[in-house]
């Protein structure tokens, strides 16, 4: 029975990517197939799949999610958008140094605009807006970079801390393994014969929560809202008819389809997801995985080592330190198999 300690590993600081690279598809590429490392650089992609696979990536868009402000104190205070419930309603995590109370305001950007503070939802705040939200966060909002990244976003981090498919706003933060592909990258995979899939999974500011608990058994998962279109479960179907694999572009585009899988068959449809996969989980639905290198004792440590393998993990994460792999969001990539026998 594995244990939080099982997923932990010492990552110099200097190996955390604090900037993208000025060509998206000049990333390193690891691929693990069973306990076999090769190292690559991210085009390389074009190569390892085949004509009659599928790529599967998440269209999230990460919304401009983070607000500076004042209470009617005129305290300071700091809100995260979570999750956009309706046009003027959110659920947000609120910085201050004293909890506001239900039906106080919070003046926002300088006074351009203020919200009602509305009920609790645990950690969160719900927070009504007097006009629509989305506009009033494009316009005032900033990126909310995750926190190991040093630096206040700018212009470059707006461009290319979003997938060049980010279609559907939602996210605040990034499905970070789609950043390495470029439109070039993607056609040349669609004449190769590896059509492309999406689902939507709005990541929220629950992926960056640390595991508390030495028992996994313990952890209680974040909620995110996700969405697999009819085009896609068919897409997937007809993969599978012609033997084709299922690549994930991600673990948010996994969770999504494992979560939309649980019946046996990836069915269609739109829900919350808090679906927690550890060692020992059953996949249903991906065979293959393109990710990025994940945090010490996450969640998704959890989730690589239970699709390729506890071992062949922490061997192809040792492999990466030693060979200096740019870790995180910014960082480069891998390229795992799934691999039944030992997960």
């Amino acid at each position: 029975m594995y244990t939080l300690s099982d997923f932990d590993f010492n990552l110099p600081p200097e190996r955390i990517a604090q900037f993208p690279l000025a060509d998206r598809a000049a990333s390193r590429l690891l691929q693990l197939e069973g306990s076999t490392i090769h190292d690559r650089v991210f085009r390389d992609i074009v190569d390892l799949l085949q004509p009659g696979d599928l790529l599967v990536a998440n269209d999230t868009r990460v919304i401009k999610a983070r607000f500076f402000g004042a209470k009617e104190s005129g305290g300071k205070v700091e809100v995260l958008v979570e999750r956009v419930l309706d046009p003027l309603t959110v659920l947000a995590q609120v910085r201050a140094s004293k909890t506001p109370a239900a039906g106080s305001q919070l003046h926002l950007a300088d006074g351009a605009f203020s919200v009602t503070v509305g009920e609790r939802a645990g950690e969160f705040f719900t927070l009504h807006f007097g006009s629509e939200v989305f506009p009033l966060i494009d316009a005032y909002g900033s990126l909310p970079l995750p926190p190991y990244i040093a630096h206040a976003a700018d212009k470059v981090d707006e461009e290319r801390y979003q997938t060049v498919y980010s279609r559907e706003p939602g996210a605040v933060a990034a499905p970070t393994a789609g950043l390495h592909f470029t439109e070039e990258l993607l056609a040349a995979l669609r004449d190769k014969g590896v059509p492309q899939a999406f689902v939507t999974l709005h990541v929220g500011a629950g992926t960056f929560q640390p595991v508390r608990s030495e028992s996994l058994a313990e952890h209680k998962m974040h909620y995110e809202w996700y969405t697999i279109p009819a085009a896609t479960a068919e897409a997937v179907r007809a993969t599978r008819a012609r033997g084709g694999k299922v690549v994930a572009v991600g673990t948010t585009s996994l969770r999504a389809l494992e979560s939309a899988s649980q019946s046996g068959e990836l069915l269609a449809g739109s829900g919350d997801t808090n679906l927690f996969i550890t060692p020992g989980y059953r996949f249903r639905t991906v065979d293959r995985l393109i990710t990025n290198f994940h945090l010490p004792k996450s969640t998704l440590m959890m989730l690589v080592s239970a699709f390729a393998g506890y071992d062949a993990i922490r061997a192809a994460y040792a492999h990466a330190i030693a060979s200096e792999y740019r870790f995180f969001s910014y960082g480069d990539a891998m390229l795992l198999t799934r691999n039944d026998r030992h997960a």
